[in-house]
């Protein structure tokens, strides 16, 4: 049995709270592996100067405890609602990326202006904005069907949104971001029934202008060419990346053991942030790297597998928001792992629920409940069979289901 259904009271009337179990057991296994990283790789930093080794380990597990409540806040919101309250959701990321911009509003970190400092928090705008566009892009994709399926213009007007948004992403700097977000907007239209020659066409000129745009900044031409050969300049440029494939060639097969980093000894900047999986490679070997591939592979395909249920269902808006989930989080943990590897050139995007990170953290908890409302929502739009199968864990999808079901009320035979 794959989902738990709890009774409850809506509008005076019985009703049914579906949760999909595999999704929270595997969400549960990947945090509870991040937080027994970030305590590995943070320990020596915290320690220094007479600081709590365990410093990082209570700053993550209290947001996952936050991100914990957030998910239940999402679950609660009816996806109807986020559809109607797109456009404004779509606006509110706009204003939000525009003050982070201006300098004295916007907090700077290492030269990089990401946040908003909200009641002595940090807020990494990126974050948050990133579920409002897509919610918006999901919302278009139903409103604008006919347009996006039949006409080139109606998948460049969602776009321009995307590149706007990509553009106030890179004011900050965060090439990263920027190109997950415009990576997923694309896979999302797609889904929707974006045409293949249309998505294709458009894909190749966005590609040649995020190109551009990072041949256009100093640092990220000298990013791209320690990545090239990060040995050319090893003290310097390509320090972090040499130190990270050191971690990655010392785990062998069953890793050093955990906790036995050497180069989380201040050899390896960011070890637990943006390079935690370098840590988890050193210490837990292939085996570990390959538990962690799994992980978030299952975890992707189970989102892609809630979203076909609800387009079976009838449920596009809630469809797109699943795909997205899953789009999003195997993208930025194929991103992040191909960094701290040297397959690509350093982005600075953390690892989904395994990187230290307060915003990251409660954005993708929130996205999770979100997710989670989805299969609640395409499981009581289920009805007898339809229901059954959900509930579980059958492979036939509703619509099948609810055909057998009119056979059955016509008198005949499924």
């Amino acid at each position: 049995m794959s989902t738990l259904s709890l009774p409850a009271r809506s509008g005076g009337r019985a009703a049914q709270i579906h949760i999909d179990l595999v999704t929270l057991g595997l969400l549960s296994v990947i945090l509870l592996l991040g937080l027994v990283m970030v305590t590995s790789a943070s320990m020596s930093i915290a320690a220094r100067d007479g600081g709590d080794p365990l410093q990082y380990l209570r700053g993550q597990a209290s947001m996952v405890a936050v991100g914990v409540v957030v998910a239940m806040v999402a679950f609660s919101v009816r996806s109807e609602w986020l559809e109607r309250w797109s456009s404004l959701l779509l606006f509110l990321a706009i204003v939000l990326l525009v003050l982070v911009a201006i300098p004295g509003v916007g907090y700077s970190v290492n030269g990089a202006r990401r946040w908003l400092r909200i009641a002595g928090f940090n807020l990494q705008v990126s974050e948050l904005t990133r579920i409002m566009v897509l919610v918006w892009v999901a919302s278009y994709a139903v409103r604008r069907e006919a347009e996006l399926q039949g006409s080139l213009i109606g998948m460049v007007k969602p776009l321009s949104v995307l590149a706007v948004i990509a553009g106030l992403l890179l004011l900050e700097p965060d090439f990263g971001a920027a190109v997950v977000l415009v990576a997923t907007g694309f896979g999302v239209l797609f889904i929707a029934g974006a045409r293949l020659r249309d998505v294709i066409g458009l894909s190749f000129v966005v590609t040649a202008a995020m190109a551009a745009i990072a041949m256009l900044e100093p640092y990220r031409v000298r990013r791209l060419l320690a990545f090239l050969d990060p040995w050319a300049d090893q003290f310097n440029s390509g320090f972090q990346l040499v130190q990270s494939l050191i971690a990655i060639g010392r785990g062998g097969w069953t890793g050093v053991g955990l906790g036995e980093s050497v180069q989380k000894l201040f050899y390896l900047p960011e070890a637990h942030t943006d390079f935690v999986f370098a840590v988890l490679a050193e210490e837990l070997g292939l085996l570990g790297i390959l538990l962690t591939l799994v992980l978030f592979l299952l975890l992707a395909c189970r989102a892609l597998w809630i979203a076909k249920l609800a387009h079976d269902g009838g449920l596009k808006f809630q469809c797109y928001i699943a795909a997205g989930f899953g789009i999003w989080l195997g993208l930025q943990a194929f991103v992040n792992i191909g960094v701290n590897m040297g397959a690509l050139p350093t982005k600075g995007l953390t690892l989904p629920f395994i990187s230290y990170g307060r915003s990251s953290m409660l954005a993708g908890l929130a996205w999770v409940g979100m997710l989670l409302r989805v299969f609640h929502e395409a499981a009581n739009a289920a009805r007898g069979p339809a229901a059954a199968a959900l509930r579980g864990g059958s492979a036939r999808s509703v619509a099948e289901v609810a055909e057998d079901e009119a056979l059955l009320a016509d008198g005949a035979r499924p």
